[in-house]
């Protein structure tokens, strides 16, 4: 009987060549490149095909059982557990799992390829992978701006940590400005765009993320008012950038404002040496030193935009940045024409031929210096600080004056000592005592 030997396509061209050259009408170094091989290659495969024949073509380990195998009765254990005792657990937690507690130690390929041979996919849906695009910049400057934060050891230590709050142009590149802060804070964000207002102008966007600053959560209630309004109400900064109508752009993810975040890297580098080199240890030294910065880095850095001109807005006349950049509250006048605000009381005095304004709807309006400002109909009342209730008195934690006896003096007041005044504490009964309990009268109507 034959002996009987498989070889596949690449082989049995292999072998078409070989005979060829074996019957003179092709020289080795035809071969060679008909193959893709070696002159001395091809002189091998040569003299092993006409010692042994076809069967020199086939791989020797052809038929062999790989020695890395795994054992058919492993594979059936783990099939055994994936599908009784550790059913629903993904590939790598499965993995971890059986070198645990069973002390099977593969790897997650081979465990996911056991799987798979029997059709059991992963309980864990993963997303398949998105097509990302540089975005292109903005033709002119001022038609966007990406502002946001970053918290920071910009000191090295030799201060607190800051957060760093700026905006730099989408179109140019430039840091319009930036500032130091305590925290991210909304009057940070306040301050940032009034500098590029009165600098620069008005921009057409900004693109920020959802911090609680610009939007608020979508699990906080809806109060009484936004549900007859049919929307929410937005916070301070949301309600300046609609007076001042400035497209607000939320972005999803920090790739989607990759400009700001690839800035705060460089300034992570080169505004943490410059400080270091100023020696800054205080809030107040730091911005002087970011201030003196940004204009250096915007000459380095900065790119000319597509299009000539600029897209800012410049205000219009009568423009007041105080009334403008502020936290306004609505308020309710009191009955003795006080407009209370946290501890504040201000008290209204007749203006503009009016002698009360008790009940009337009022904007209370908080300045960045933290003056405080009322408006009625778009005009500023005349106030003046109104004496402040009891309860605000007790809650300011007023001291009083006790007698301190010196029991080394014969027991006379030898000095007096201030004490705090304790808050008093309101005691109510609890749900159980017997004041809770209904009182009921029976009568007798025999």
């Amino acid at each position: 009987m034959k002996e009987m030997v498989i070889l596949n396509k690449k082989e049995q061209r292999r072998l078409v060549v070989l005979n060829e050259v074996e019957k003179g009408k092709m020289i080795g170094r035809e071969a060679a490149e008909v193959l893709g091989l070696s002159l001395r290659h091809v002189r091998r495969i040569v003299a092993a095909y006409r010692k042994e024949g076809a069967a020199a073509l086939a791989h020797g380990n052809r038929g062999r059982k790989p020695p890395h195998t795994l054992d058919a009765g492993m594979k059936k254990q783990v099939l055994e557990l994936a599908q009784s005792i550790y059913a629903g657990c993904n590939n790598q937690h499965f993995t971890e799992l059986l070198a645990e507690r069973e002390g099977i130690v593969l790897s997650r390929s081979s465990v996911r390829r056991i799987l798979l041979e029997v059709g059991i996919r992963s309980p864990r849906k993963r997303r398949p992978p998105k097509h990302r695009s540089r975005r292109e910049r903005y033709p002119k400057e001022g038609m966007l701006l990406q502002i946001d934060g970053s918290h920071h050891n910009w000191l090295e230590g030799r201060g607190p940590w800051l957060s760093l709050i700026g905006a730099i142009d989408d179109a140019t590149g430039e840091v319009t400005h930036a500032l130091f802060r305590n925290q991210e804070d909304a009057q940070g964000y306040f301050l940032l765009l009034r500098q590029i207002v009165t600098s620069h102008g008005i921009p057409m966007a900004l693109y920020r993320d959802r911090h609680g600053i610009f939007e608020r959560s979508k699990r906080e209630p809806e109060s009484l008012e936004e549900q007859l309004e049919g929307r929410r109400q937005p916070t301070q900064f949301g309600r300046l950038l609609e007076e001042l109508g400035i497209t607000s752009i939320p972005s999803y993810s920090p790739e989607a404002r990759g400009r700001i975040e690839r800035l705060w890297g460089t300034f992570q580098d080169r505004l943490v040496s410059e400080l270091r080199l100023a020696g800054a240890r205080t809030l107040e030294e730091a911005n002087q030193v970011l201030w003196d910065f940004l204009p250096r880095y915007s000459q380095r850095f900065a790119v000319p935009a597509k299009e000539p001109g600029s897209a800012y807005r410049q205000p219009g006349e009568g423009f007041n940045p105080d009334e403008v950049f502020c936290f306004k509250y609505r308020r309710t006048v009191d009955l003795d024409n006080v407009v209370r605000f946290g501890e504040h009381r201000l008290q209204i005095i007749p203006t503009n031929g009016r002698w009360s304004y008790a009940r009337a709807r009022v904007e209370l309006h908080e300045r960045m210096d933290g003056s405080l400002a009322v408006y009625y109909q778009g005009q500023c009342l005349a106030t003046k600080p109104a004496p402040p209730e009891a309860p605000v008195l007790r809650a300011r934690n007023i001291t009083r004056v006790v007698p301190d006896r010196d029991q080394s003096n014969g027991g006379k007041f030898a000095s007096l000592a201030k004490k705090p005044l304790q808050p008093k504490v309101s005691w109510r009964p609890g749900s159980d005592h017997p004041w809770r309990r209904p009182f009921k009268i029976h009568l007798d109507r025999g």
